[in-house]
């Protein structure tokens, strides 16, 4: 097996995991972390001895400007970066770390416009490189069972989905983040918090075309866009759909939930992360046992979904080493960002 080696771009919340997760992989590296100056060090304990950190002070030069000549000594062979930085940088930063030789892992969301997206797919093809996206969501038992489920043709015909996606994000999420909450660098709340399961919805029906949507700020006059909002879609193979998303829950994040109403049965996936299956009455059907999910991200005043990120990295070594085909791929990623541009439309509609 290959020695895999890493780096990670952009130490905030994000970038501690990916790199912690990097830490416990067999015959995997963390080389260099680069890191924009306000960002605060990782204790030196968490990260390898000889790992090297490139310090970048945002006030003299942005962070998506080039970082190292490409034919630096700095840059390992068998690389792989993970772009862990505002989402507004996610595509530029992708491009130049393929064109230093690196295969690249893009947090979510890929990018805030398709076409940028698109760009990373052909710089991707012409260079030969591997493109990564998360897309944590598909590893936790409920959604892979449900997966199965709709894949197997037990529920028939899909009639009805409604998604609701209902959570918490207070004052202090977003002042930690110079960038959280700003349109140009965040996108909206679609991008930042729920993409994953707008990944959710296209990987177990196929492609939707969203008809009607409509937005709120109820309780977050510090952002610049809504924190709240719901659209309508068309399941292109059968079938329509709404999806209901906020950050205005009270204190905590209330519910994550998919309730599926089909020719065959009616299924509801729920909990706060979408971590239980609180309903399956399917046609001749026993529910089966699922392994327990795991535990939502805690970035200590708030919580995000299913903490699944060591799957992702898992598909990852297997990919390099030629044993698997990447999980969540940049045309998937691209999806996701032409659906929430198509809900956005929406915004100038009103």
């Amino acid at each position: 097996m290959t020695k895999l080696k890493f780096t990670v771009i952009g130490l905030g919340h994000i970038g501690k995991r990916h790199a912690a997760i990097i830490n416990t992989i067999p015959n995997a590296e963390l080389k260099i972390v680069v890191r924009k100056s306000e960002e605060v060090r990782m204790k030196s304990e968490e990260l390898p001895p000889d790992s090297k950190h490139l310090t970048l002070n945002s006030s003299l030069l942005p962070l998506n400007s080039p970082l190292l000549p490409l034919n630096s000594s700095l840059l390992p062979l068998n690389s792989m970066a993970a772009i862990c930085t505002p989402n507004n940088l996610h595509c530029a930063q992708a491009i130049e770390w393929m064109q230093k030789g690196y295969d690249v892992i893009i947090e979510k969301p890929m990018g805030l416009n398709a076409e940028e997206c698109r760009e990373v797919i052909e710089v991707a093809r012409k260079l030969n490189r591997n493109v990564f996206c998360v897309m944590q969501n598909r590893y936790s038992p409920p959604s892979k069972w449900l997966k199965e489920l709709i894949g197997s043709g037990r529920l028939g015909k899909i009639y009805s989905v409604q998604v609701n996606c209902l959570w918490n994000r207070n004052m202090a999420y977003y002042v930690q983040s110079k960038w959280k909450g700003k349109l140009a660098q965040d996108g909206g709340t679609l991008f930042t918090q729920f993409s994953h399961f707008v990944d959710t919805v296209l990987w177990l029906f196929g492609d939707i075309k969203p008809t009607y949507a409509r937005f709120h700020n109820f309780n977050h006059p510090e952002i610049e866009f809504e924190d709240s909002g719901y659209f309508d879609f068309e399941i292109l193979s059968g079938g329509v759909g709404t999806f209901t998303y906020s950050t205005s829950a009270h204190e905590q994040n209330l519910e994550s939930s998919i309730t599926i109403l089909a020719e065959h049965g009616s299924v509801k996936v729920g909990g706060q992360y979408m971590d239980e299956v609180l309903a399956c009455n399917v046609k001749g059907y026993t529910m089966p046992s699922l392994s327990p999910t795991l535990p939502p991200n805690d970035y200590g005043t708030y919580k995000g979904s299913a903490s699944n990120h060591a799957f992702v990295y898992a598909n990852v070594v297997d990919v390099l080493n030629g044993n698997a085909k990447i999980d969540c791929t940049p045309e998937e990623g691209l999806r996701v960002v032409e659906v929430i541009e198509e809900v956005y439309k929406y915004r100038v509609k009103r």
